[in-house]
């Protein structure tokens, strides 16, 4: 049997604390982005649409002239409007009244960096970034066709590639990889939100099997004339660069090797010696100095085509033929990887590729067949550290499965 029950309440307090609870949960939330407080203004979102200008998206909302001019002239550094990109995003703070003037211009150069032109206060300008975190990540594959395509199929950034052909520029051929070669790394990945992927960061570690030759990558800092300083070194502390890159142009292919005894039956099976390496590529392909140097040439010559000879030191000299066009000129020095000419087809060649020479003690010689210097060890002071930094990181990679 239900007995009835009798409920009182207190109805006026209650009410009151209701009615707050009411006007609490009504009240928005504090949206913060790009260092501002979004709850101030008009928010308006949009990309960069083919024809474009800064002056036009900005003048369509009630930005002066003069304003707009001022930023276009003084601020170049930290925005410039000439390179606003077709795609990229941009937002607009506008004014909470009947105008709706922008106050504040926010671009996006990527996912992570940006540019602002605040129009307020006397105008300023500057750079920011979003707050990023990285996720420390592994991963590893087995090459059947190509690295590219193990890396698609791994469902891994097409910027892994290029991240790992840096590293092992010195060491391994990558326009001659085996179907079988493998590969394993630990490297982070950044987030932008904890939730929104923004790209690589750095390999930390990394293993590379070429030909049944295992080669390990530890990227460990070190100080040098007191700046900090990067590199990749192997299980034994030995640095992985050379002075000399295996080749001037990434992901190409060699169609013609350094060959003294070449006969060719275009020309009655003569002898012919070919003192160069060629390495066939499209036009417009970028040609990459492959050490530092002097550049001591930089001219159109003959069957040479536009051409660059650049001088390491007192041993060792390279030189890039058959360019479409330069980039370097003479006297300047360059850094290894530097671009100093494009792929192309000027003087005696058949087809796009640069014929790669190299001269040791002013002799031309084949560049694979050299013992070539290592680039800077690791200074002894810092191996026993080293040691320990690189040891549970080879742990790591060895229990990697592919």
């Amino acid at each position: 049997m239900c007995l009835p029950v009798l409920l009182l309440i207190a109805c006026d307090s209650g009410n009151k604390d209701l009615a707050e609870a009411v006007e609490i949960e009504k009240a928005p939330a504090l949206i913060k982005e790009y260092g501002y407080i979004l709850n101030d203004y008009n928010v308006v979102r949009d990309t960069i649409r083919s024809g474009d200008t800064f002056g036009d998206i900005l003048d369509a909302h009630g930005v002066p002239q003069d304003k707009i001019f001022k930023v276009a002239t003084k601020f170049k550094d930290s925005f410039d409007v000439r390179k606003m990109v077709v795609g990229k995003p941009y937002v607009l703070l506008n004014s909470k009244d009947s105008l709706n003037t922008t106050q504040v211009f926010i671009y996006e150069n990527n996912k992570v960096d940006y540019s602002v032109v605040d129009f307020r206060d006397g105008l300023s300008s500057y750079t920011g970034e979003k707050p990023v975190t990285y996720i420390e990540k592994s991963a590893g594959g087995i090459i059947e066709s190509s690295l590219s395509q193990t890396m698609e199929d791994e469902h891994l950034s097409p910027y892994m590639t290029d991240k790992l052909s840096n590293i092992y520029a010195w060491t391994v051929n990558f326009f001659h990889l085996q179907k079988g070669d493998r590969f394993k790394v630990v490297y982070t990945e950044k987030f932008i939100n904890d939730t929104i992927p923004a790209g690589l960061g750095e390999i930390k570690a990394a293993y590379f099997e070429h030909r049944g030759t295992p080669l390990y990558a530890f990227n460990y800092e070190t100080t040098r004339d007191s700046a900090k300083v990067k590199d990749y070194f192997d299980e034994h502390a030995d640095n992985l660069r050379r002075a000399f890159l295996k080749a001037p142009v990434k992901f190409s292919r060699i169609s013609s090797r350094y060959n003294l005894n070449r006969r060719i039956a275009y020309y009655g099976y003569k002898l012919r010696p070919h003192k160069g390496t060629d390495f066939a590529a499209p036009i417009g392909t970028p040609i990459l100095a492959t050490a530092d140097g002097t550049v001591i040439k930089s001219e159109y010559r003959g069957g040479n085509g536009n051409y660059v000879k650049v001088r390491h030191n007192s041993t060792y000299e390279t030189q890039y033929l058959h360019m479409k066009k330069r980039n370097v000129r003479v006297g300047e020095f360059v850094r290894q990887g530097d671009v100093i000419g494009w792929i192309g087809m000027t003087g005696n060649t058949g087809g796009p590729h640069v014929c790669y020479r190299f001269w040791k003690n002013g002799k031309q010689v084949d560049p694979f067949k050299q013992d070539l210097p290592m680039s800077q060890p690791l200074e002894e002071k810092y191996k026993e550290e080293y040691i320990s930094f690189m040891t549970p990181l080879k742990t790591q990679l060895d229990c990697i499965e592919y």
